[in-house]
């Protein structure tokens, strides 16, 4: 369904399948998921423009997930969209199985989640059945935070509001790889 420009309506440009996915607002740069190289380059600039704004205070919804080098062994952080839920946490690859964190947890799923509320040991898994699925679906999609507008604006065109919070969000359960991080101990905040 497309408007009068031509460009899809809100929700059915959202959808994407197997992590192919380029934000709806750069959807006129390029037409092609990006590569590897590319999205490494893309990956290294997001974290230097998150790390020193999420040094000083983390928002709620976004969590700093360290993981362990599949090939190099070393400590390894990247900024995901959290959400606890008690003694689990829930999280979506949004490119599928093509995010380079998804690819660390595969080899090693041992990890520490630090979140506003402070950081845990944990270990990453698959969602086991329909029933957690629909859990962490409740979770992560039905949750909106003061962070998800800034979020919204990066990804999307128009002013955000919550309802194209929510499709956004959904949109990444749907067609990206949902995860649930079982919490364990607390541990300390890395810098």
């Amino acid at each position: 369904m497309s408007d009068s420009t031509g460009e899809p309506v809100s929700g059915s440009a959202l959808r994407y399948t197997d992590g192919q996915y380029i934000p709806e607002r750069f959807r006129r740069w390029s037409t092609r998921p990006p590569t590897l190289r590319g999205r490494r380059i893309f990956s290294r600039t997001l974290h230097a423009v998150h790390r020193p704004w999420f040094a000083v205070r983390l928002p709620r919804g976004v969590g700093v997930l360290f993981t362990t080098g599949r090939r190099t062994g070393r400590l390894r952080r990247a900024y995901v969209k959290a959400i606890r839920d008690g003694d689990r946490a829930y999280l979506v690859s949004i490119p599928g199985v093509h995010a380079l964190w998804y690819k660390n947890i595969q080899h090693d799923p041992r990890v520490e989640l630090h979140l506003p509320g402070g950081g845990f040991e944990g270990r990453a898994r698959e969602l086991r059945d329909d029933a957690e699925r629909r859990q962490a679906y409740d979770a992560f999609c039905g949750r909106v935070h003061p962070f998800d507008y800034v979020e919204n604006a990066f990804h999307r065109r128009g002013r955000p509001s919550r309802s194209k919070i929510i499709e956004l969000h959904e949109a990444w359960f749907d067609g990206g790889h949902p995860l649930v991080i079982d919490l364990g101990r607390p541990v300390r905040r890395r810098r």
